[in-house]
């Protein structure tokens, strides 16, 4: 089942004690963002800190007890993209406490080969995300079936994985 519109909404607004993302792209062609990371290459920069529903939705998590969180396997250098999400995304939710992690896999096996993007909703829904090679969503799918393997990648991916804080101290992003 295709997921979009209110569906696809619903998934955050509904779930109960945890949504989290496996992300393993270096680049996201998100129509909404076009405008801002093209002002990022051109050299503006994001001071922060900014609310918007995302953030609110964390505030919400937070204060519920319910969490919110990704892990964001790349390589280095980073892409001109993942440095505008570090700068525009991740540095403002991970001190909100969204439970953002990276997994770097530039000098190691990638230990989730093959594995792609996915958001998975307290540990019994799985949306599929499908892109396009050069990052543009195709479609959001729910998976209709077992989802131990998405489970077991989600341990895989948070064991070997560091918390965005950590991994940016001393990094020019």
């Amino acid at each position: 089942m295709l997921l979009a519109g209110e569906a696809w909404k619903a998934k955050f607004r509904d779930f109960q004690s945890e949504a989290w993302r496996l992300e393993t792209l270096p680049v996201y062609r998100v129509p909404q963002e076009a405008e801002e990371f093209s002002r990022f290459l051109s050299g503006e920069r994001f001071p922060g800190p900014y609310e918007d529903s995302w953030t609110a939705m964390i505030r919400r998590c937070v204060e519920s007890g319910a969490s919110v969180g990704r892990v964001h396997i790349l390589t280095r250098p980073l892409s001109d993209y993942l440095r505008f999400e570090f700068e525009r995304y991740y540095r403002h939710q991970a001190p909100l406490g969204e439970n953002i992690r990276i997994l770097d896999v530039t000098e190691r096996e990638n230990p989730l080969p093959g594995v792609g993007d996915f958001w998975m909703f307290d540990k019994s829904e799985v949306v599929l995300m499908h892109y396009e090679a050069d990052g543009t969503q195709i479609s959001r799918e729910l998976h209709e079936g077992d989802v131990s393997s998405f489970l077991e990648s989600q341990r895989i991916a948070l064991a070997e994985s560091v918390p965005f804080e950590e991994y940016v101290k001393g990094l020019d992003v």
